[in-house]
C-alpha cells in the first residue's frame, strides 16, 4: 500500500504526533473516481446508479400485468400443463434478466487505476507521437506528450495522456466524464443500468439486452394469443377483443415500442461484435474508411466476446490504505463524491488539488514550527521568553491551529503548550 513518507527531518515527538492521527481505510473509501459502492467496496456502480430502478420497473411492472390479468385466460384456454408453462417460463425468463442487469451494473467495467505519479517519458517502451515537437514546462522540465504510437497488429494507433488518471491510455480505452475513471475496451456509459459497458461487463450487458429483447417478444406473442382467444370465444371483433381485456392491448402497445428500442441496440450491438468494434469506436473513428486493427475475423471476434475469460479486476477496492493526516482531507472529499454524486466534478477536483498543495506546505510550516517551539524546550541553556516580542515565538498563529484541528492535529499542540506552561 502506498504512503505519503514522513520528512525525514521531523524528531521522534513529532513525527508520533503524525503516526499518532494516522488513518487506516478501505480502497473504496478514497476512490477518486465518481462511482457509488455497496456492501462494503464488493459492488460498484456509476454515479447514477438510481436509474436502475426505474429499469428493473420497467421490466417487471408488465410481467405482473401479464401475470395478474393476462395468464389466467391463458390457462384456463390451454391444456392445464402447458398453460402453466407459460407462466413458468416468463417469470424464470424474467429473473434471468434482472440478473444479468445486476451483473452489468454492479461490477468493475475495466477501471484502471490512476496512477500516483505522471509517469516518465518512454518507460513502457512505446514511441513518442511524431505530431508531437516537444515543449518545456515553465520550470525546464520536458512536458509529456498528447500521445504516444502503439502498434497493433501492425497497425500504428495513437494513445492519448490521460491528465486526470496520469497515465498513458492503453488502446480501445477512454476516460468516461460521468465516472471519472479510465476504462478498458470503453464502450458507452449505459444510463439505464447505471454503469459504464467496458471490457468486464459487456458481455452480461449484451445478453442483458438481448434477453430483454426476446422477454418482449414472448409478452407481445402471448398478448395476442390471448386477444385471438377472446375474439373466437365471443365471435367479436378487434376492438371489442380490446374492451374485453384492455391490459393485454397496453401490453402489447409497450411491448412492441420497446422492442423496437432493445430490438434496435441488440442488432446494433450484434454488427459491433461481428466488427470488433465499440459503440466509441463506431460513432468516433469510422472504420469503414480505414482498417479496423483489433477485427481478427466473424468467428474470432465471438468468441473473444462470449467465450473468452474475464480478466480480473485491476482494482481492489476492498484493499487496505494507511492514510497520514495530510492525504485525509482528499479523502474526505472522495466519500463525500460518493456519497453525493451531484457534486460538481469540475470545481471539487481543483480545489482538492489546490487543497492538497496547501496542505503539503503548510505543514512544513507546521513542522517547522513544532521542531522550534520543540528544541526551546528541549534545551535547557534557553532563557524565559518574558516580553511580548518574543511571545509571538512561542504561541502558534490561529490559522496553523485551525489547519492543524482540521487534520486531527490539535491535541498535539496542547500537549506541548501544558510542556510550555510547566516550565
Amino acid at each position: 500500500m502506498y504512503r505519503t513518507p514522513l520528512p525525514a527531518q521531523l524528531s521522534d515527538s513529532n513525527r508520533r504526533i503524525i503516526d499518532t492521527n494516522s488513518t487506516t481505510l478501505r480502497g473504496y473509501q478514497v476512490w477518486k473516481g465518481n462511482n457509488r459502492f455497496c456492501l462494503g467496496g464488493r459492488l460498484i456502480y456509476g454515479p447514477d446508479v438510481r436509474s436502475i430502478f426505474l429499469t428493473i420497473s420497467l421490466i417487471v411492472i408488465p410481467v405482473i400485468l401479464f401475470c395478474a390479468f393476462v395468464s389466467q385466460r391463458l390457462i384456463h384456454e390451454f391444456d392445464h400443463h402447458l398453460g402453466n408453462l407459460i407462466v413458468a417460463i416468463l417469470i424464470l425468463f424474467t429473473v434471468y434478466d434482472l440478473i444479468l442487469l445486476l451483473l452489468t451494473s454492479g461490477r468493475d467495467p475495466g477501471i484502471i487505476p490512476r496512477n500516483l505519479h505522471p509517469p516518465e517519458l518512454e518507460e513502457d517502451g512505446s514511441t513518442m507521437s511524431t505530431d508531437w515537437a516537444g515543449s518545456q514546462s515553465g520550470v525546464g522540465i520536458p512536458s509529456l506528450p498528447p500521445t504516444k504510437d502503439v502498434a497493433v497488429n501492425g497497425v500504428i494507433v495513437k494513445v492519448k495522456y490521460c491528465q486526470t488518471c496520469m497515465l498513458y491510455r492503453p488502446p480501445r480505452c477512454s476516460h468516461c466524464s460521468i465516472c471519472n475513471n479510465c476504462v478498458e475496451r470503453f464502450d458507452h456509459h449505459c444510463p439505464w443500468v447505471g454503469q459504464c459497458i467496458g471490457k468486464r461487463n459487456y458481455r452480461f450487458f449484451f445478453m442483458f439486452v438481448s434477453s430483454t429483447t426476446i422477454l418482449c417478444l414472448y409478452v407481445f406473442a402471448f398478448c395476442w394469443v390471448n386477444i385471438k382467444k377472446i375474439m373466437d370465444e365471443y365471435h367479436c371483433n378487434l376492438w371489442r377483443a380490446f374492451l374485453k381485456s384492455p391490459v393485454s392491448g397496453i401490453l402489447i402497445l409497450y411491448t412492441f415500442v420497446t422492442a423496437w428500442f432493445v430490438g434496435g441496440l441488440t442488432v446494433f450491438h450484434l454488427y459491433l461484435i461481428f466488427t470488433n468494434q465499440t459503440t466509441y469506436e463506431n460513432f468516433r473513428y469510422r472504420y469503414d474508411s480505414k482498417r479496423n486493427p483489433y477485427n481478427r475475423g466473424c468467428v474470432r471476434n465471438i468468441f473473444e466476446i462470449f467465450f473468452s475469460k474475464i480478466p480480473k479486476s485491476k482494482s481492489n477496492f476492498r484493499a487496505k490504505v494507511k492514510l497520514d493526516s495530510s492525504s485525509l482531507f482528499a479523502a474526505s472529499v472522495s466519500l463525500a463524491r460518493t456519497m453525493n454524486p451531484e457534486m460538481p466534478k469540475t470545481s471539487s477536483d481543483i480545489e482538492m488539488g489546490k487543497r492538497q498543495a496547501v496542505a503539503a506546505e503548510d505543514f512544513e510550516e507546521i513542522h517547522s514550527q513544532i521542531d522550534s517551539v520543540g528544541g526551546l524546550e528541549r534545551c535547557g541553556t534557553q532563557p524565559r521568553h518574558t516580553n511580548q516580542g518574543d511571545k509571538a515565538n512561542w504561541e502558534i498563529s490561529p490559522d496553523i491551529r485551525m489547519l492543524a484541528a482540521e487534520f486531527g492535529m490539535e491535541h498535539g499542540f496542547k500537549d506541548r503548550e501544558k510542556v510550555r506552561r510547566g516550565h
